[in-house]
């Protein structure tokens, strides 16, 4: 979120310390402190409790270090670590109680408890404008529907609840079909949109606009294979919305100017800042993507200009230095091999050296590494301390989501006006496609949504989505520290739900005893 948003964490931690409590799931008993009955009596207190839930989002189990990205993107054909490091989930020896996604469960589930609360609060309060009130049930509405998005993707069936139920209700609460979640989510949003602004002054940018609850919206039908309704909240955007697809490239993961970080292909972001004021602020994904001085370059004790001169490692290190830069990032999320190999991109494709970078300076280099994510600034964007966007939906996505939907329900006639406008930057001279069969259309879609939104934070759904994550793993080349074909199952599309829940409350077991295939 912006400046002025930020300024109110202190206020957080004070108010949202009854609801926040103990890490335990559900269970925790909110008998002492402020209450929503005697603090919701004006317009900042209902924006406040709003701020609240996004503060969630900086979560290190949600948007910040590796969090969402170690279930969405590890373990499928994009990333993968540049040395034997998390290799439970990327090598798919995941279990319950081993790397089983719990800090991830409890993030969420903060945000349902928060969210279900203020709604119920914030909704017939006549204290409250109504203007406030409409814009913040919008917001909340939206966030809910986020964490039942990740929560339904990643565990299927999952404890549901649309008011905070009581202590002894939420400590025995079983698992609820994900079909009627994501139904009660798509009305939400379909709410939502109703109620949102179209745009935002810069003193709120980070905040949830009708065209996020729009995507939001888009994604659960494209996943849930509703081709008419993902097609038309994609196109709701496509032709309503300000937001528009950027002349390159490149320019959409621009953040080297922390005061001019959004652009109008953004539909919404978690808006990271360099040295918050108050809280987790600040962002360290982005050092999993950069790289470590400690690994590069290539041959990186070599003396090129011969005895008793410097190492290339110096070298580099000393022409990183002339440009205020560093490689001190973690080296957690790099390109795996066959995606950093240019001859497996079309020719022509501009996105490969927006996206990859093998050699930096003049100095090749041991790993290849995502250019679109990874920032060197060492005063702008220095070690943990990190001001970058993370992108949750972008309008290029939506053309991709267009296309898939128009293909599914009609045949590839109409859908190329949509993947070619996405294409049409991508190529210089333009490649559009055209002459594909219907079944030839969806399976360069597998392709076309890689190369576009590569590391972007959905890879791993889509393989799901479409079916094809177990074949997917097994013919994808990986380094040798990691050998996920040989361990994952078809019960690797879900997550167990986590061993600590289960011990708290048995009855997440009742619907289903195997605890999706885990036991």
């Amino acid at each position: 979120m912006n400046q002025r948003t930020k300024a109110y964490y202190l206020l957080l931690a004070i108010f949202l310390l009854p609801f926040a409590g103990c890490k335990d799931f559900l269970v925790e008993e909110f008998r002492d402190g402020i209450t929503t009955d005697n603090f919701f009596n004006n317009d900042a207190e209902a924006q406040l409790a709003v701020n609240g839930v996004y503060r969630i989002l900086y979560d290190g189990s949600l948007y910040n270090t590796r969090g969402l990205d170690n279930y969405l993107l590890n373990g499928a054909d994009e990333v993968g670590p540049s040395r034997n490091v998390n290799g439970q989930i990327h090598n798919y020896l995941i279990d319950e109680g081993v790397a089983d996604g719990y800090g991830t469960w409890n993030a969420l589930y903060e945000m349902a408890r928060n969210t279900a609360l203020f709604l119920s609060s914030i909704e017939a309060n006549e204290s409250i404008s109504q203007q406030v009130r409409d814009q913040a049930i919008g917001e909340l509405l939206f966030l809910r529907a986020l964490a039942y998005f990740h929560l339904t993707n990643l565990w299927g069936d999952v404890p549901y609840f649309r008011e905070l139920l009581p202590v002894e209700e939420l400590s025995t609460i079983v698992r609820t079909d994900k079909v009627q979640i994501r139904t009660d989510m798509k009305n939400d949003l379909e709410r939502a949109i109703e109620l949102l602004p179209a745009a935002y002054g810069d003193s709120d940018l980070g905040r949830a606009s009708k065209w996020a609850a729009a995507a939001l919206k888009a994604k659960y039908h494209l996943y849930d294979q509703e081709w008419q309704d993902a097609l038309n909240a994609s196109t709701l955007i496509i032709d309503d919305s300000p937001h528009r697809l950027l002349d390159t490239y490149a320019a959409v993961f621009d953040q080297s100017d922390p005061a001019n970080q959004y652009n109008d292909e953004y539909i919404y972001v978690v808006d990271f800042t360099k040295d918050p004021l108050f809280g987790a602020g600040n962002t360290q994904r982005t050092d999993d993507y950069n790289p470590r001085i400690r690994d590069e370059p290539s041959n990186r004790n070599d003396r090129p200009d011969g005895p008793g001169t410097p190492q290339r490692v110096d070298l580099l290190s000393d022409a990183l230095a002339e440009r205020n830069e560093g490689m001190t990032g973690f080296g957690w999320a790099i390109p795996l091999p066959e995606i950093a190999d240019s001859t497996n991109w079309e020719e022509g494709d501009l996105r490969y050296t927006a996206s990859i970078v093998t050699e930096y300076l003049g100095f090749e280099l041991s790993f290849p590494y995502y250019r679109k994510n990874w920032n060197l600034d060492q005063a702008n964007s220095p070690r943990t301390n990190h001001p970058e966007n993370y992108i949750v939906f972008r309008l290029a996505d939506i053309y991709l989501m267009a296309a898939e939907a128009e293909n599914e329900l009609n045949g590839p006639e109409n859908a190329y006006q949509y993947v070619n406008a996405v294409r049409e930057r991508a190529f210089d001279p333009d490649k559009p496609w055209s002459g594909m069969s219907q079944d030839e259309f969806r399976r360069n879609m597998y392709d076309e949504r890689k190369w576009e939104l590569a590391a972007e934070g959905g890879r791993r759904m889509d393989l799901i989505r479409w079916g094809i994550l177990l074949e997917t793993v097994k013919t994808t080349v990986h380094r040798p520290w990691n050998n996920p074909g040989a361990n994952i199952e078809p019960k690797h599309v879900l997550l167990p739900i986590p061993l600590d829940e289960i011990q708290l409350n048995a009855n997440l077991l009742e619907t289903d005893p195997t605890n999706n295939g885990y036991r």
